[in-house]
């Protein structure tokens, strides 16, 4: 039985602003690991995305048990993309005003990076497009998948995937304003030389998925020189349907 006493919570008992409910389920029913048992879920906020507390036994390598309690900030999962010109050996990056960044010390909070956005009910291939499109004005042919990594695993449960693609100079217009007006985006797009933007990483470009695809081109992508015109290595294992990478 609830509590009598107890208000009504948005994204629990009633639809929060997004119409969602039942918030506090998510990851009661893990099982993947014997050593994790969850005890109990709470939702902290539900406005646009989701804080909740967990508290779980844990087993620790000696076999003994505690009682521990974890934060977590669910904002769904996301995709990115770096787009590449070979033969001009250019990229295309945008900037933008993130306040995260800006509150934390970032001298004007414009940050530089790769397109990126949130998947919504979208695979993450069909997002990349959708954002990489509403970001840079390109519409993207042929993507690579490059790898998906936990960004912030401590605290944030987003999975972010990452992708690659070519471009061509002529279909975008360096330093054109896009983004959508109505989520309040006003976004610069930047065409930058390759090797400008790896010497430009710690200095203005210090996003962590741009420095990571800017690293991974230079390494092993299009701009490495290991690798042959049009070569792409073989994809990431992708994620099992209980958490785990499927194996080939």
């Amino acid at each position: 039985m609830g509590d009598p006493e107890r208000m009504p919570q948005p994204g629990v008992d009633v639809p929060d602003r997004r119409g969602r409910t039942g918030l506090d389920r998510t990851g009661r029913d893990l099982a993947r690991n014997p050593r994790v048992r969850v005890r109990d879920v709470r939702v902290l906020a539900s406005n646009w995305y989701v804080t909740r507390t967990t508290a779980f036994d844990f087993q620790h390598a000696d076999g003994t048990w505690t009682v521990e309690e974890r934060e977590t900030y669910d904002r769904g999962d996301g995709a990115t993309i770096l787009l590449y010109e070979p033969e001009a050996r250019t990229v295309l990056l945008t900037r933008q005003f993130r306040f995260p960044v800006y509150v934390n010390g970032h001298p004007d909070g414009m940050l530089v990076e790769t397109a990126a956005g949130l998947l919504d009910e979208d695979d993450p291939e069909t997002a990349i497009r959708r954002e990489a499109e509403e970001e840079t004005g390109h519409v993207v042919g042929d993507v690579e998948h490059v790898f998906d990594v936990f960004m912030s695993p401590g605290s944030v449960t987003e999975r972010l995937h990452f992708f690659a693609a070519p471009y061509r100079r002529g279909d975008v217009v360096p330093g054109a304003r896009t983004g959508l007006a109505d989520e309040g985006e006003d976004i610069e797009v930047l065409e930058l030389p390759f090797e400008d933007a790896l010497d430009r990483i710690g200095r203005d470009i210090v996003d962590a998925k741009t420095v990571m695809l800017l690293q991974w081109a230079a390494l092993r992508g299009p701009f490495s020189t290991g690798r042959a015109a049009g070569e792409r290595h073989p994809p990431p294992p992708e994620w099992g349907a209980e958490g785990g990478r499927e194996r080939a």
